[in-house]
């Protein structure tokens, strides 16, 4: 995917004072979800946070929306260049120690950044990777929660959802990859934020996390009690994909999954920072053969 024709400009207009998080936000032509995401982060947010949006073209109104957003400091390109580009261009207006990725079709819950940042202070050092838990409608993984609050905003039963949320049983997690997610600044930058060479996009998520694997993080952990409502694929199912399976498996030598599931071990409850896996040599031979003519 090319965006050499892409023209992406930058506005800060937020006036800032110790925000925890700086949250990156893109967005594709999605005004309604985008509203409903942002209210939620200025309505249940225990902490101040800085708020970043990259509005891919804008056509639907988001355009004017946001320049009416004080609080809000935005990129915006005239073209859909994609969730890799658009997290990359936000970064750079980043502020706080603290860059979170959040998608514009989840709500966020109550003090769902409190849970984060009182974890954030207990592990004491930046080397780790740590994800909220999404509720959604129908599960996409092991690592979210299903119950059905709505499918779209027209049937989304925002008053249940706040009664309800934080009593939905669940367990802290292994292997966090998926938005929303969060990182010290300082490893974001090491490992080069998104890769582009994954636009649109998918499998971008494993990618970003064997990036950090490779950078020495071994803490990859999902915060039960920090919780997110998650609609599910209001953007990508519009977008033309990448192919992201053989390109993981080209660039890394291994499938997807294999690094999930047993490097990540993603969806086991958690038990702390990971090991160096012991990968079976049946698995080991499948990903050389599939390597082989990804490559191809």
């Amino acid at each position: 995917m090319t965006i050499t024709n892409a023209n992406v400009q930058y506005f800060k207009r937020s006036v800032l004072s110790g925000e925890n998080f700086s949250i990156l936000i893109p967005t594709w032509n999605n005004l309604d979800y985008l509203k409903l995401c942002i209210r939620s982060i200025r309505q249940n947010s225990f902490y101040k946070h800085q708020i970043i949006v990259h509005v891919n073209e804008g056509s639907d109104g988001t355009k004017e929306w946001i320049t009416q957003q004080d609080d809000i400091d935005y990129s915006i390109s005239d073209i859909n260049i994609g969730v890799c580009y658009a997290l990359n261009y936000c970064s750079i207006l980043a502020q706080a120690d603290y860059i979170l990725y959040m998608n514009d079709d989840m709500y966020a819950c109550k003090h769902w950044d409190k849970f984060l940042w009182d974890e954030i202070k207990t592990i004491g050092h930046k080397y780790f990777f740590l994800s909220a838990t999404a509720i959604e409608p129908k599960t996409q993984s092991i690592c979210s929660i299903e119950k059905n609050y709505g499918t779209d905003i027209q049937s989304f039963d925002e008053n249940k959802l706040n009664a309800e949320f934080d009593a939905l049983s669940f367990n802290d997690w292994s292997g966090a990859t998926w938005p929303p997610n969060i990182l010290h600044k300082e490893l974001w930058n090491l490992v080069g934020g998104y890769s582009i060479e994954f636009s649109p996009g998918m499998y971008s998520d494993p990618d970003f996390s064997m990036k950090l694997w490779q950078a020495g993080v071994r803490l990859f952990k999902g915060i039960s009690k920090s919780r997110i409502y998650h609609f599910s694929f209001t953007s990508t199912k519009r977008v033309k994909k990448n192919k992201g399976y053989n390109q993981f498996i080209a660039k890394w030598g291994i499938t997807s999954s294999t690094f999930t599931k047993l490097f990540l071990r993603r969806g086991e409850t958690y038990k702390g920072p990971l090991n160096e896996p012991v990968i079976p040599l049946s698995i080991k031979l499948k990903n050389t053969l599939k390597s082989t003519f990804a490559k191809r």
